[in-house]
């Protein structure tokens, strides 16, 4: 119950992080959001460390650096997949198959859930496809090519859920500064050479703060989730978070919700009470 409890407060976290980075890419260019707001998440993890117990040994940061490689690509796929497809594709697309792969690698490796958990797991997967899911007439068909970016995207960042949880028992937080470390090396490479700038928009730095330290606080939930609870549940739990980004939109910036994605979160509720009952 514990687990379930701080994978879903995760979810929350991680659909307000990202609510906070849409912001911050209106007023700056993507890449120096993402290098900045993860900055900011890697200060936090820092200061963390003395006060959550770990040992920062060679395997811990070993499997914390390829998180943060498989997270890194996952988000540039993501963005080259928004480039070149549509978001009504693009997401429901990246979001279902990142929550998916912690499951079936769970399952793989011999987890076992409670038919009733399993059965929210399920509906956890459609709740993901339909949060995620833009009915506007954009929707053209633009070849395979957006749509197996996509798919790469989510294994990207279902990847990072994986890789994370293999660090050993011990490890405390030091995976994640593995991981965060990493991205930021890769990413900020990736401006250096494509000559993007990193400088923050005007009034854009604290909102880029706020998003980078929100995403760590979120990434931390996780970490105490899975050391607690199956990967399997814990990792789908996670993937839910388009939900509150969605009601943040809806109220906060007064965006409408279709009627897919309100029938998304009402499934969403659904699976979480599932899994939390098992």
């Amino acid at each position: 119950m514990i687990a379930v409890v701080l994978a879903t407060l995760c979810a929350v976290v991680y659909g307000t992080a990202d609510f906070f980075g849409g912001l911050a890419t209106r007023r700056s260019r993507v890449l120096a959001v993402v290098v900045l707001s993860q900055l900011a998440g890697l200060a936090l993890v820092a200061g963390l460390l003395p006060f959550l117990p770990g040992t920062p040994t060679a395997e811990t940061l070993a499997w914390g650096t390829a998180a943060g490689i498989s997270g890194a690509a996952g988000l540039v796929l993501f963005y080259r997949a928004l480039a070149t497809g549509v978001m009504s594709v693009v997401a429901p697309t990246t979001a279902t198959t990142s929550a998916a792969l912690p499951v079936l690698f769970g399952l793989a490796t011999g987890e076992r859930p409670e038919p009733t958990a399993l059965l929210g797991v399920a509906l956890a997967l459609v709740a993901v496809l339909l949060v995620s899911r833009d009915t506007s007439p954009a929707a053209a068909g633009r070849g395979y090519g957006p749509l197996l970016t996509s798919l790469a995207a989510g294994a990207g960042f279902g990847g990072f859920f994986v890789l994370l949880a293999q660090a050993p028992d011990g490890s405390g937080m030091w995976p994640l500064f593995g991981a965060r470390l990493s991205s930021i090396t890769l990413i900020a490479l990736l401006a250096l050479a494509t000559r993007r700038t990193l400088r923050p928009g005007t009034g854009a730095l604290r909102i880029i703060v706020t998003a980078g330290a929100l995403d760590m606080t979120a990434n931390v939930l996780f970490m105490l989730a899975q050391q607690r609870g199956m990967l399997s549940l814990v990792g789908v739990l996670v993937s839910l978070y388009p939900a509150s980004t969605l009601v943040l939109a809806r109220y906060v910036l007064k965006e409408r919700l279709n009627a897919v994605q309100v029938a998304g979160i009402g499934v969403t509720l659904a699976a979480v009470a599932l899994i939390a009952a098992s």
